[in-house]
Formats: structure tokens, sequence, C-alpha cells
């Protein structure tokens, strides 16, 4: 089977009304689909994620900084695309001015955080990256694809007084107390089009709409992961359609729909 399995997560601040083509189980409130990583691309991980209420403010090691913890390669980058948004829906990233770690740990023990973040009103076809360090946090009534190293490691700095575990020593000493760099990071990605997303160093991402431009196919000798937006595409003779994840040994054999647009994506080797 080429389409990945998927694992339904439930959240405090998911949906119980998913937008289509997901479903909610009765009762369960959704916040993540993820498509189990395959042993051929074990570095990657694909989800879905849909917010009713706010994410925890967070952040995200290093690979350079869980290795010298002694605990391996766990870093952790992700990149998110906008598929839906309810109006006023936001994300935080960063902050509206540089803060230094004393001010940071008072303004996550007090819930003062959230408001020295910026706050970026999304719609579909935003695309934001967020490096390693960076403190951020999804808004409500957002849907969107995530990117990211497979790794689970997150430390939390203020969760809204929620019962969960807060991680302040962990996350003070890898959170970066500075704004975001919009220009950097940000791109606008029309729903259709071909366009690079991510040109690494950790992965690859790229938008295709219709057939494969050869400077694209050069960007992927390999197994890769293939994300259907719009329209069925086959990978090894399988449809696979929106909402779904591939796994494809090589672009031989994927075959995308002429009006067709997809997500493309590998880890980049070490």
């Amino acid at each position: 089977m080429a389409a990945l399995p998927i694992r339904q997560v439930e959240k405090p601040w998911g949906k119980d009304t998913l937008p289509p083509p997901f479903t909610a189980p009765a009762g369960q409130r959704i916040g993540e689909i993820w498509f189990e990583p395959p042993a051929q691309l074990p570095d990657l991980l694909v989800k879905y994620i849909f917010t009713s209420e706010k994410l925890s403010v967070q952040v995200h090691p290093s690979d350079a900084q869980t290795l010298a913890a002694g605990i391996g390669r766990q870093g952790k980058e992700e990149c998110w695309l906008i598929v839906a948004a309810e109006p006023g829906a936001t994300l935080g990233i960063g902050f509206d001015r540089e803060i230094g770690e004393e001010a940071m740990r008072a303004a996550a023990l007090d819930g003062s955080i959230e408001g020295l973040m910026t706050w970026h009103a999304v719609k579909p076809g935003d695309f934001f990256y967020i490096p390693a360090n960076t403190v951020h946090a999804i808004g409500a009534g957002v849907s969107l694809i995530e990117v990211q190293q497979n790794s689970d490691i997150t430390y939390r700095l203020f969760d809204y007084g929620r019962p969960r575990e807060l991680h302040l020593e962990e996350g003070m000493a890898v959170a970066k107390g500075e704004p975001y760099d919009l220009a950097a990071w940000y791109k606008a990605v029309p729903q259709r089009g071909t366009q690079v997303l991510v040109d690494g160093p950790l992965f690859l991402l790229d938008q295709i709409e219709g057939t494969l431009p050869a400077a694209t196919a050069a960007r992927y000798p390999g197994a890769l992961l293939v994300i259907p937006r719009e329209g069925e595409v086959l990978v090894g003779g399988e449809a696979v359609a929106p909402g779904g994840c591939a796994l494809a040994a090589s672009l031989d054999d994927v075959t995308f729909s002429e009006s067709g647009v997809c997500l493309l994506a590998r880890a980049c080797t070490a």
C-alpha cells in the first residue's frame, strides 16, 4: 500500500466537526491527523491540525541541542500551510520585541507571555516555517498541514491553565526571546501553481500543479512523500485523494494529474 496509515489524535483543543474529507468519531475532539512515517522515510512526519482553542505556547530544540544533551538527534523544525481559517484566526510566532530569559520565564509563569507574542492573522495559503528555538502557538479556528522533523519533543511554556505538564526549565534553555523574521520564513502560496516551499537544510517541500517540472524532479532522486491537495495522484498504481499521504519509492511510481495540485516532501540526508 502506498497510502500511509492514519492516526487520529484527540486533543483538548481539537474539533468534533472536521473539514472534509475528514470525520471525527462521535464524542471525540480530534486535534491532529497523523500519517505514520514509513520505514523508508522515518525522519519526516506529516499532520493535519484542527483547532477550536489556542494550543499551548511552546518551543522545540534543535538537533544540535538534543545531541549535546545526550538524547540523540531529536530536534524539531516544522512548517505550516494554512488550508482553512475562521474569521479572526491567528498564529503566535516570536515576540513583538526582544525579551530576556528571566522576563520570559516570569511571563510564562503569570500567563502574560501570550500578550508579548506577535499574533499573525492568517488565511488559506499562508505558509510559515518555524525554526527550532522559536516560541510559537497555533490559535483557534485554524486548519493546517504541518510537515516536521519526526520528533515528539515539545517544551510547553504556558497552557492557559490546562492540567498538562509544563517544561519551563527545558524550554527556557532553548527559547529565543526575539521577533520572528517574517521576511525570511513566510510565503504566500497560491491555491494553484508550482512553488518551492522549503529548500532544506533539514527537508524539502514543494507544491506542484499538473506535471512535474524537471527542476523539481531533480530535487527528488529517491523516496518521497506525496500529499494530494486537489485531485487524485496515482502512487504505485494506487489512487491517493486529498486528505491522504503516500510513500513513493521514486518519482517513476507517481502519475500526476494535469489539473491536480499536490505537495512533495523528503528529508535531506545528514
